[in-house]
């Protein structure tokens, strides 16, 4: 067992020693609190269909997001009722779970260097799914891709949107930032 009180992610530290001087370096920054750096990792699960057929699909998929993120996941319910899709309001829906400080640096050294390339006919992540303000959007199609899920333990192969928040200003910015990550764009 680690000891969590001298124990550093592997990220983090390379944030701190090779990451943040290069960024310091390329865009000119005066003041160490300019360096953009990563803010929180937000993990979804949206069960969609399966949820209104079956209310247990909501809980299937908190207890394997929990899982995966190492904390516990909450599960989402409806806002507002709607009839065409037959969502009653309070329904269960999916999962959703924000990962800051050391688990957020350990999920995401889990997302590029185990969970990525275990990805069928992966050629890289879009270098567009910024949203303007420096954070970064992915989807997987299965969440099975981490080795912390039992394939054979599966009842449902779920997809995920992961959301990665940055202090950055600008997307070139943020951009630079996953990639000192080693982040695969293919782009």
């Amino acid at each position: 067992m680690l000891d969590q009180a001298t124990y550093t992610p592997r990220l983090r530290t390379h944030f701190r020693d090779v990451a943040r001087p290069a960024l310091k370096e390329e865009f000119g920054y005066k003041n160490d609190m300019q360096i953009p750096r990563l803010d929180k990792i937000v993990l979804n699960i949206g069960c969609g269909a399966e949820a209104v057929r079956d209310t247990k699909k909501a809980k299937s998929a908190q207890a394997d997001l929990s899982t995966i993120a190492g904390q516990q996941a909450v599960v989402t319910i409806a806002k507002k009722s709607i009839a065409g899709f037959r969502v009653r309001e309070e329904m269960p829906l999916g999962a959703k779970v924000t990962l800051r400080g050391d688990r957020m640096y350990e999920f995401l050294d889990r997302l590029i260097t185990v969970a990525m390339p275990r990805i069928r006919d992966f050629r890289g992540v879009s270098g567009k799914s910024f949203d303007g303000r420096g954070n970064y959007a992915l989807g997987l199609k299965e969440h099975i891709v981490f080795p912390e899920i039992n394939f054979d333990k599966v009842d449902e192969v779920w997809g995920m949107d992961i959301i990665i928040c940055t202090t950055a200003k600008t997307d070139a910015e943020a951009k630079a930032l996953l990639k000192q990550f080693n982040m695969p764009f293919n782009s």
